[in-house]
């Protein structure tokens, strides 16, 4: 009999056959690389759940991965409060509570901790999961709240854990679901104990690209490359039009199916092996910016728990810059800046406003993240406010010409920088970086500049992300230079 955790029901609410996967052949199941943004948010879900014991100051932590049998055991002392008990059903379903306090009546209140600023969609699933297996154990569950993150804290001085976090009742609304998500459990625990399943194809077939298990490929094997999941903004409603009818390539697709124009754009893409550029509007696009052209990119190191003051919760510190600029003649100069410490950037933005001046047309790609980060720099370092917002006022985003009205399908329905760049310009690649995207650099700055244990080389470190930043403001250069010389 195959044990259904917490996390192994959330997965099977996302699909089904890919847990069954999981569970009964796990040799075949897509183990790719433990991602480094997964890893930091587990990382930041035990800070603040260190945060979150402090609210109950007589708790009791029990030992890390502690049976249910010793769980037992410490319910039947004086105390109030536990940390992190673990129950287990006579079907083998497993829960590990983050706090569980016993009442004067008897009964018991779950607390559940996320590092989230709101409660989202499937936190409600699984506190009802949660008091599912504690009531088959035998116990009353009269009450649960979800303890998550203010987002309206703002730090000053030191952590304040009744004022980071909030306690929402949510008992209402679970007792809304229960009995619905009571029938999924069931679901769930009978599935992945199934001697076999159908491995044709998982419930992700009619579900957007963002939204595929791991190992959609492993039973979708029919899905074609320019696939419909390719499709910019597509939605799940037509995806499954298109699967009912096995049209799972963008060359299946009806001719009168009914499609936004930027979509008919890139169906039309792959059925010519074309690619659509108008140039006219292009250059007229480009004519309007003004010299000199600052290309410019941030990294930024975001904390569910707030590191400086006046910063709060998620809040992105901006720790490292680089900028091209392009002058009218094509002259090309560089800047680049790379934090050593958990600080404000007050000395890049001197040096910043010292290198472009007010003046010109500053290119990003994804501008609403640079012009975001800019607001919240004009909050916290309130002397740049004329710099900041002449930045902002005088952002480009370089993407968006990839949205209309250069259409490649070679890009394969993304036009993140990451697909536009091998394509028209091959001669640069990301592949022989150390640093290979942001959450890489962020993980790799964080580390650098607040884990004790870091014993990398710091200069080769330093260098390693400042090579990365510099690629992506010079692929901005050379994607500029090509779309001109269409």
């Amino acid at each position: 009999m195959h044990q259904l955790t917490k996390t192994d029901f959330i997965q099977y609410l996302n699909c089904p056959e890919s847990l069954w996967l999981l569970k009964n052949k796990p040799n075949e199941y897509p183990r790719g690389e433990f991602s480094l943004f997964l890893e930091k948010l587990i990382k930041e879900g035990y800070e603040v759940e260190e945060h979150a014991k402090l609210l109950f100051p007589n708790g009791v932590d029990l030992p890390e991965n502690s049976s249910p049998q010793f769980t037992l055991q410490q319910l039947s002392s004086n105390s109030k409060v536990f940390f992190q008990p673990s129950f287990s059903t006579q079907k083998g379903v497993f829960a590990r509570i983050d706090v569980l306090e016993k009442l004067v009546n008897g009964t018991y209140h779950i607390y559940e901790i996320k590092s989230a600023s709101s409660i989202k969609k499937g936190k409600l699933e699984d506190a009802c999961f949660q008091k599912y297996v504690l009531q088959e154990c035998g116990y009353i569950v009269s009450k649960i709240s979800i303890i998550h993150l203010n987002k309206d804290y703002v730090k000053q001085g030191g952590i304040i854990p009744n004022k980071l976090l909030e306690i929402i009742d949510v008992t209402e609304q679970v007792d809304n679901l229960y009995s619905s998500v009571v029938n999924d459990i069931n679901a769930a625990s009978n599935f992945i104990n199934k001697e076999s399943i159908s491995e044709d194809e998982c419930s992700c077939r009619y579900k957007t690209r963002s939204n595929h298990c791991d190992s959609f490929k492993y039973f979708n094997k029919d899905v074609p490359d320019f696939s419909i999941y390719e499709i910019a903004r597509i939605s799940s409603k037509k995806i499954g039009k298109l699967a009912d009818n096995s049209q799972l390539s963008i060359l299946d697709i009806p001719l009168d199916f009914e499609l936004s124009v930027i979509q008919q754009a890139q169906v039309e893409s792959v059925r010519k092996e074309l690619v659509l550029i108008n140039k006219s509007r292009i250059q007229q696009t480009l004519n309007n910016l003004k010299f000199p052209l600052h290309f410019v990119d941030y990294e930024t190191f975001p904390t569910a728990v707030p590191k400086l003051d006046n910063m709060g919760p998620h809040n992105h510190l901006v720790f490292q810059v680089s900028i091209h600029t392009m002058k009218e003649n094509g002259e090309i100069t560089h800047f680049e800046w790379l934090g050593s410490k958990l600080e404000q950037p007050i000395d890049m933005l001197k040096q910043m406003q010292d290198f472009t001046g007010l003046i010109g047309t500053f290119i990003s790609w994804n501008a609403p993240f640079e012009i975001s980060r800019n607001k919240d720099m004009l909050v916290w370092i309130p002397q740049f406010t004329e710099y900041l917002n002449y930045m902002n006022t005088h952002m480009f985003d370089l993407m968006n010409i990839f949205k209309t009205d250069y259409v490649d399908y070679r890009f394969h329905g993304s036009t993140s920088i990451k697909k536009v760049l091998p394509v028209l310009c091959p001669q640069l690649s990301y592949s022989d970086l150390e640093v290979q995207d942001g959450t890489m650099a962020l993980d790799t700055w964080g580390r650098m500049v607040s884990d004790p244990n870091f014993n990398e080389d710091v200069e080769q470190t330093r260098k390693n992300l400042l090579e990365y930043c510099k690629l992506d403001t010079l692929a901005m250069v050379e994607i500029y230079k090509e779309l001109k010389n269409q």
